[in-house]
């Protein structure tokens, strides 16, 4: 079993089954939707449940069509690559295989990126990403999909592998990215529209989740949203995330260098400073490590191997055969609000960060669900 313990609230309903709920809703057989003859899945990229309601004053459109159970628990591990995929999927990382920031090619046996490591590092986004994207299969039902982000992402590979089948229409200013999101879905009847609202988690990363640029991201996000609330009759809207944040300070970084007991028998490190993937070295002890990890880390971390991440589920009830290779053979995810880096790294700009995800506290995995328009309660 792994000794990784995931933070959501048992209560929390799965990121992957949200989009496939709404495609139930679209032809009046939702199990917890109502009927719409339209609908628009909002996700405010980095917005976690706990911080929405500590931070309340600021969002007061969301706050008040917030009830108490409006939750989701987000996977494992809680990154934008492997979340996403799996909102637009409905799929956890261990079928669709996005299972962390960065993780192994084990065809190249090297390290790739899962946002931007079509560009950099060759990946072919179909063959990586094998899973049909919900917009294939509302397509496959004779539904309306579209995907509303911002202009840039259009020629993305990361657009390609997790947005196959969807019309994509290129939006820069937030608040114009919702009212063509719900243009589309009242002009189209049985249109699945994705929107996609980056703004808050590029805020967070910069200053932090207790800064003013973050709060004054959230201000701006709820004011764009505003319009869901009172959607186009018929259409349904759910607002939802990929993940929380929490801050990490510069004494919380554990910085591993040369000599360090941890990365004897290392081959790459990989995922991120909050949920490391440690591949070892060909015939190297897992289980060995795993207990070098646990002794070094002390409180900062929790750590399981391969095996007991996919034996506890971590990353969902079944794990491919063709990702299995690409999860570390050991997991470290950080406790509190601890991280790791790779100080041999020349690059040292990662430790700039301040608002950080990816493990598995609460803040973290716990996202809202909340439903507008003709999915109001």
């Amino acid at each position: 079993m792994s000794s990784i313990v995931v933070g959501a609230p048992p209560h929390a309903r799965s990121l992957a089954g949200i989009s496939p709920e709404i495609l139930l809703s679209l032809r009046g057989a939702g199990t917890w939707l109502p009927a719409a003859r339209g609908a628009v899945m909002f996700v405010v990229d980095g917005l976690g449940a706990i911080q929405l309601r500590q931070h309340a004053g600021h969002a007061r459109v969301l706050s008040r069509a917030m009830a108490k159970k409006d939750i989701a628990a987000t996977v494992f591990p809680s990154t934008t690559a492997a979340a996403l995929t799996t909102l637009l999927t409905g799929a956890e990382p261990g079928v669709h295989g996005l299972a962390g920031y960065r993780v192994m090619d084990p065809d190249r046996g090297r390290v790739v990126g899962q946002i931007d490591g079509y560009e950099k590092d060759g990946l072919d986004p179909v063959a990586w990403q094998r899973e049909p994207t919900v917009f294939e299969r509302a397509a496959a039902e004779g539904l309306a999909p579209f995907a509303v982000s911002r202009r840039r992402y259009a020629e993305k590979g990361l657009t390609r592998a997790i947005m196959r089948g969807a019309e994509f229409v290129g939006e820069d200013d937030a608040a114009q990215r919702v009212r063509v999101a719900l243009s589309l879905a009242d002009r189209n009847d049985g249109a699945f529209v994705y929107c996609y609202l980056p703004e808050l988690d590029q805020a967070g990363h910069k200053h932090g989740v207790d800064s003013a640029e973050w709060r004054g991201a959230l201000e701006l996000i709820d004011a764009a949203l505003a319009p869901a609330v009172d959607a186009p009759s018929g259409i349904g809207a759910i607002v939802t995330s990929d993940h929380g944040m929490v801050d990490v300070p510069r004494h919380r970084h554990v910085l591993l260098r040369d000599g360090d007991p941890r990365l004897a028998g290392v081959r790459a490190l990989g995922g991120e400073p909050r949920l490391l993937h440690v591949y070892l070295e060909p015939g190297a002890d897992s289980a060995a490590a795993a207990s070098v990890w646990r002794e070094e880390s002390g409180a900062a971390a929790d750590v399981a191997t391969r095996e007991e991440a996919i034996g506890g589920g971590l990353f969902g009830s079944e794990v491919a055969p063709h990702v299995r290779d690409r999860i570390g053979d050991l997991l470290v995810a950080a406790r509190g609000l601890w991280a790791f880096y790779d100080d041999r790294l020349a690059n040292k700009q990662a430790q700039n960060m301040i608002g950080q995800h990816g493990s598995v506290t609460p803040e973290e995995m716990t996202v809202p669900l909340i439903r507008l328009g003709a999915y109001a309660r």
